[in-house]
């Protein structure tokens, strides 16, 4: 491999694996409106928001930091009062009792406009901010903090629109398109010192469940499987502390708790789950620290390269993509072969493709377990050396092309799936 493709991989890793506070769909919005209200220089008096349907689907039932509220109406009016663009994805990291009071009464006035925008990227976000004669427009697409568009007054102030592309592409990705070969190439091979920084996805995400189990929240699945029942019938092993660690900071996150995680290609969840079973399967193999980054790089690259083809949001589940990125991480520990890991990936496809996204909820925590189950048991029948043939579903000899599989369900099968989850989340009474 050569220097220029290294520090490119390098350059991907530091985009997309990065710190974020709460659900990254209504924080991202928070962004837009807090870039929106900078934009426009006080208080907005009216705000107008315009969401693809996949960011709606996965802002509605998701607890927003520090507040104990859920929903978009209240990050908007955070991000818009106390939200800072210049943090990025934790934008509410200011966020006081204060603060919240005038979000609240905000939100009471009910000057926040929120409504569906059809025929766009999966991925978009764009706030109207009015006060008086003024007004601003700021345009988030593509990525979670990837603002595209600025206008104030009609004046247009930064416009990185691409004319001409389909929704799916409106603004440029000139990155290297990934191979499996390549990452478990990088990830094996490369200097220890080039690679280290990967350790602060354990450290944080760590912290992240470690703050976790001091409180209760969500469904509590991490203390379900720690707790009497799940002692009694699930024992206590390496496999239940992966899931026990892994759901707790998945807990914590979707209830809102103002606790910073790693995220992986924008999502805290998907951070989490490539992260935490790695570690702790490591932790409780007692493997040496180049282990554990190799394992970690491992996971999280094999979690950016599925999401460059299968795209942010889709019908997937994230916990698919990131559970596969982590059995990958524990087959390696396992010591496990470059064709071993590849079994595994198969195994993953082969078994929990098909996995829906409902929105982001605290249940999900459930789901991020299903995903450390199937990590585990895909892990362990690759160091048998059992994998899901080419003659079995959607497999393919070539791993890549299992790989492709698997993002075209995703992306292209699922999208009446997808259209059919909202209307049914946004037709339900309560």
């Amino acid at each position: 491999m050569d220097q220029n493709t290294k520090s490119q991989i390098i350059g991907l890793i530091h985009r997309e694996v990065i710190p974020a506070i709460g659900c990254t769909e209504p924080i991202a919005v928070a962004l837009a409106a807090a870039k929106a209200a900078e934009t426009l220089g006080k208080e907005p008096e009216k705000i107008e928001v315009l969401l693809s349907a996949n960011i709606l689907k996965n802002a509605m039932g998701v607890g927003i930091p520090g507040t104990g509220m859920v929903g978009l109406p209240i990050a908007i009016a955070l991000g818009a009062l106390i939200g800072k663009s210049s943090y990025g994805l934790e934008v509410l990291r200011d966020l006081d009792e204060e603060g919240l009071k005038a979000g609240k009464m905000m939100v009471d006035r009910k000057c926040i406009h929120i409504s569906l925008k059809e025929n766009v990227d999966k991925l978009y976000i764009e706030v109207n901010c009015f006060s008086g004669n003024d007004s601003s427009k700021v345009i988030i697409c593509h990525e979670h903090t990837h603002i595209i568009y600025v206008e104030k007054n009609g004046d247009v102030l930064q416009d990185c629109r691409v004319s001409g592309s389909s929704n799916e592409d409106m603004c440029n990705d000139n990155d290297l398109r990934l191979s499996f070969s390549t990452v478990y190439e990088f990830a094996t091979e490369m200097p220890l010192d080039e690679i280290r920084f990967i350790l602060q996805t354990a450290e944080l995400n760590k912290k992240a469940a470690e703050e976790s189990i001091q409180g209760n929240y969500g469904h509590t699945v991490s203390k379900t499987v720690s707790g009497k029942y799940g002692k009694k019938y699930l024992g206590e092993s390496t496999y239940t502390h992966m899931l026990a660690v892994t759901a707790a900071a998945c807990d914590a996150r979707m209830d809102g708790a103002m606790i910073p995680v790693m995220s992986n290609s924008g999502s805290g969840n998907q951070g989490i789950a490539a992260t935490l079973p790695v570690l702790s399967f490591a932790e409780d193999i007692k493997c040496t620290e180049e282990q554990l980054i190799r394992s970690l790089m491992l996971s999280h690259l094999m979690v950016i390269y599925i999401k460059q083809s299968l795209g942010r949001l889709s019908a997937l589940c994230g916990c698919v993509v990131a559970a596969t990125g982590a059995s990958c991480g524990i087959t390696w520990l396992m010591g496990g072969s470059k064709i071993q890991v590849s079994y595994a990936i198969k195994n993953m496809i082969g078994n929990i493709t098909g996995m829906i996204c409902d929105g982001a909820k605290p249940s999900c925590a459930m789901k991020v377990s299903s995903g450390v189950s199937t990590a585990m048991l895909s892990a362990l029948m690759a160091m048998e050396n059992k994998v899901v043939t080419s003659v079995e579903g959607i497999i393919d000899d070539d791993v890549d092309k299992s790989i492709s599989n698997l993002t075209a369900i995703g992306s292209h099968g699922m999208e009446a799936t997808d259209k059919l989850v909202l209307d049914i989340m946004t037709g339900k009474s309560c």
